[in-house]
Order: C-alpha cells, then structure tokens, then sequence
C-alpha cells in the first residue's frame, strides 16, 4: 500500500523541479496527481509520465483557479491535497529594489498561495478533510536572500499559521515546508557560480536533491502526518539551525 492511495492531490508549479519531484513521489505513493503550470509541455510530460491530469494555471488568477477547481471535482469527486509549490526568485536587496518586481514576486509567491488556500480549502471542508502543503523557503524563516522573495516566503508562513489555526476544527491541516539550496534550475539562477562555496557553508555539507523535499511533503499529505497542522518544515541542511 501507498502513503496517499485513492488521494487526489493538486499540485502547484509542478512542470519541474520541486514540483515535478512531488509529482513523482506522489504518485508512486499511489496518488491520482493534478499537474498545474504555466509551462504546457513540461506539465504535461510531467502528468502522463505519473499517469495524472495537466491543467494550466497562472496561480495569481482567481478565475483560473476556479476552473481548475471546477475540473478536478467535476472528474475525480474531492481534493485531497494541495501542495501550493508554485514560485519564482529575483534578485535585489533594500538598495537595488523596484517596486514592479517586489510586486510581481507577491502575485505569484503570495497571492497564489492566498488563491490556493482560499478555492481549495471548502472543497476539502465539505469532503470531511484534506492537507495543504505550502512551500516556503529559509529565506521565510531568517532574515536571508533577496527583500522581495523573503517578504513572499514570510508571508506564506503566516498566511499557513492562520490557515492551520481556522481550519483545524475541519480536519484541514495547513504545514509549510522551508527548503534551503535544492539542485533545481531556481537555485543556479540564485547562486550562480557560487554553489560551491554556498555548499561549503551548509552543516551537512552538501546541497539537496529536490526528492529530498518531495519526501517531506509527502509525509504531510499522508496520513502518518494526521496530528501536524501549522508546523513549519525546514529542509536545509541545517542552513537554519
């Protein structure tokens, strides 16, 4: 038997990376898998590969979401799981800053976290239950990284907070997971030619795979995570400690 057997899991972002690791893992734990992305042809690699459905979403709209939701009910009854994965990085501190780009960084890693909570958690009110896994980073946990992406990963640490606390009496529980430097294309583009030296500074000494975090948030989807609600996850190496 699988962790998630029979569960419908939606999963946010999930063309690469984190998301499509999840994806994986999700899956062969026995999952009925939602791929949601922008990016058409990697999502939709991504969902026949684990035998699951390819919806397009840009997760700052409403609408879009709506009809996601629409969809997945329609076809497979219930939500089980929502893994809001979905997210992008730019650079710039206090100094280098625009307001265009702090802004669009909080429509995408904010308000699509806000949009995944907001049209996913009814659905599982009225199902009996369900387990939302927002993906944060360290950069939510300690004051690291660029002003506009760490202003986003804090607030869909407090936004899973007050989630986890409201929906508790509905069996809907709300963790987020904070992973540190993950071999995805996201990282390179961060560290650029420095994750060497960004390792170095890792406890464990290395950086992660991104099945390192899916396994994580596979354990809050599951049912051997049924008393955790409102817990933060770090996935760092120790990057935190």
């Amino acid at each position: 038997m699988g962790r998630l057997d029979n569960k419908v899991i939606v999963i946010t972002g999930g063309a690469r990376g984190q998301g499509a690791a999840e994806a994986d893992l999700a899956a062969a734990e026995g999952a009925k898998v939602i791929v949601t992305d922008v990016l058409d042809e990697a999502g939709a690699a991504v969902a026949e590969r684990v035998g699951g459905d390819y919806h397009r979403l840009d997760v700052t709209s409403t609408a879009g979401w709506r009809e996601v939701v629409q969809a997945v009910t329609t076809s497979h009854g219930r939500i089980d799981g929502l893994v809001n994965n979905a997210g992008i990085f730019r650079s710039g501190g206090v100094l280098d800053s625009d307001v265009d780009t702090f802004q669009l960084i909080q429509q995408v890693n904010q308000v699509g976290v806000f949009n995944g909570l907001t049209e996913c958690a009814p659905v599982m009110k009225a199902n009996g239950g369900g387990s939302i896994v927002n993906i944060s980073s360290v950069a939510g946990l300690r004051g690291m990284g660029a002003l506009a992406y760490s202003a986003s990963k804090w607030a869909v640490r407090g936004m899973t907070k007050v989630a986890a606390r409201e929906l508790a009496p509905h069996q809907v529980r709300v963790n987020s997971v904070h992973p540190g430097l993950i071999e995805t294309e996201m990282l390179h583009q961060v560290a650029g030619g420095a994750t060497e030296a960004l390792s170095a500074m890792i406890p464990l000494g290395r950086t992660a795979e991104a099945s390192e975090v899916a396994e994580v948030v596979i354990f809050l989807l599951s049912d051997a995570a049924s008393y955790m609600t409102g817990s933060e996850l770090a996935v760092d190496g120790g990057m935190t400690v």
